[in-house]
């Protein structure tokens, strides 16, 4: 599935800026130079363009990042997205000039620049474009979305509502509001009424926690009046336990609830328009996460081409050694609950969740997970693969599709979901991973608790040194043979 934050689609954004940024200085240096319309032709032979090129390139992406160029396109009309456009060509000019003065190259030629401007603008404005219409088109057809549970049934829930709904291109879905009634369980009079279009109420706000625990919510806007919402502080709090992302439409009220988040960090976002207070628990390093994107495609690319001997081989070994397929694919959650299909080498014998049944009296593991030191399902070629952790290769595969990132809490069965508690489940509000601090931190001797802890501090401690970390300190793991 397409993602628009630290995903395939942002990188390549990126990687077309550059080509275009490449391209528009190759076409204004052939214009300038050969073009006969232009009483100006020709160009001195004074600077080094290889050198002013490298310049421009630096100059523009920083502009870029700076201008917010590469934040979501889904809250943007396609003008905010010219505009921002607007703004990075003019940092570029002038970000390009004071770095030709910093490493004194003052003979490029004025006009040079200018029609590199013009050319840069033209491919811009039809590259953002495309991607514009492009994201749009995908988003229209349910790929990227995020899904919306809209707090309010009055003015201002039935306006954000109808601008979702006009902006279909922006890929939120909907799931459904709930009333502000001050009611313990359901409110069965109001439940399955549509208050606009086709957005049902699903009942009172008391039943938000059920909710959370049982669909899959990205978002939750309070669009009312948030005086009339019983208990908001908790509410707002088990959301953030569960790592979901909190919108409040301001109401000049916002003081009277008092709320001191223990996790998420507060901003004034822009939603479609709408001014609202954010909590979120994830890291808002936009940089910093487009960087861990792009080492996860990069690296996990790299390791498949480095590894296809190795697959093989593998492939071979467990083909001559038991029955059944070389690769083991199996349902798991991924952000915010969605399940994808993790690819495993099979290191069991083929008929092993049939038996996993008859084992769960022997379970040695806490928690929901199951764990056997011994397990009688391991084939002998498995417990190498699972000593030395080459099982565990084919999800750079995953990491490939979107699925998955190099570093991040492992991904859940979603038998094993379905038993966390509230504050377990915000370890989901991160892309899985294939190794994190419990792989390099005791692994299978941990509980089940301290795993969860560990990962949760993964997420709040964030970033790309720690990352670096991790993956050092996996390869160290790997080697010591201590998989299971």
């Amino acid at each position: 599935m397409l993602r628009e934050h630290s995903r395939l689609v942002i990188h390549i954004h990126m990687i077309l800026d550059v080509c275009w940024v490449i391209l528009a200085f190759i076409a204004a240096y052939y214009t300038k130079r050969n073009c006969i319309f232009f009483s100006g032709q020709g160009l001195s032979t004074g600077p080094n363009y290889y050198l002013v090129l490298l310049l421009i390139i630096i100059s523009a992406l920083c502009s870029f990042s700076v201008t917010g160029c590469y934040r979501p396109y889904r809250t943007q009309t396609l003008r905010q997205v010219y505009i921002r456009a607007a703004k990075a060509v003019l940092g570029t000019l002038f970000g390009t000039i004071i770095l030709l003065y910093l490493t004194h190259e003052y003979n490029v030629s004025r006009m040079l620049l200018l029609l590199f401007i013009f050319f840069l603008s033209v491919l811009l404005l039809l590259s953002k474009g495309g991607i514009y219409y492009s994201l749009q088109y995908y988003r229209s057809q349910s790929y990227n979305t995020r899904n919306i549970l809209v707090v309010g049934q009055g003015l201002r829930a039935k306006q954000i509502i109808a601008t979702i709904q006009e902006q279909k291109g922006a890929g939120f879905q909907i799931l459904g509001c709930l009333t502000v009634d001050k009611l313990d369980k359901l409110d069965k009079q109001s439940s399955g009424q549509y208050i606009s279009g086709t957005v049902k109420v699903l009942g009172s706000v008391s039943a938000l926690p059920i909710i959370l625990t049982e669909d899959i919510v990205d978002e939750i806007i309070f669009a009312a009046d948030i005086q009339q919402i019983e208990c908001i502080e908790k509410l707002i709090r088990f959301a953030e336990y569960l790592g979901v992302s909190v919108h409040i439409i301001p109401d000049f009220q916002l003081e009277k609830i008092m709320y001191q988040p223990e996790i998420a960090t507060v901003s004034i976002q822009d939603f479609m328009g709408h001014p609202t207070l954010s909590l979120s628990t994830t890291s808002q390093r936009k940089n910093a996460l487009l960087v861990k994107g792009i080492i996860d495609y990069s690296l996990a690319g790299l390791g498949l081409i480095l590894l296809l001997p190795i697959f093989l081989l593998i492939i071979l070994l467990i083909k001559a050694t038991s029955k059944g397929p070389a690769f083991f694919i199996q349902e798991r959650c991924g952000l915010y609950g969605r399940t994808f299909s993790l690819i495993k080498f099979r290191t069991m014998v083929n008929n092993a969740e049939q038996l996993k049944e008859k084992l769960q009296k022997d379970n040695e593991a806490d928690g929901p997970v199951f764990k056997i030191h011994h397990d009688p399902r391991i084939t002998r070629l498995g417990k190498f693969l699972r000593k030395t952790s080459l099982d565990e290769l084919p999800q750079l595969l995953n990491v490939l599709l979107g699925h998955m990132s190099l570093v991040g809490p492992r991904p859940p069965l979603p038998d094993e979901v379905k038993k966390y508690e509230p504050w377990q489940r915000r370890r989901l509000s991160m892309k899985p991973g294939l190794t994190c601090t419990w792989q390099v931190n005791g692994r299978n001797t941990l509980n089940f608790e301290r795993w969860m802890r560990l990962d949760l501090e993964y997420i709040d401690q964030w970033s790309l040194t720690l990352d670096t970390k991790i993956l050092l300190k996996t390869i160290k793991e790997v080697f010591s043979f201590h998989g299971q």
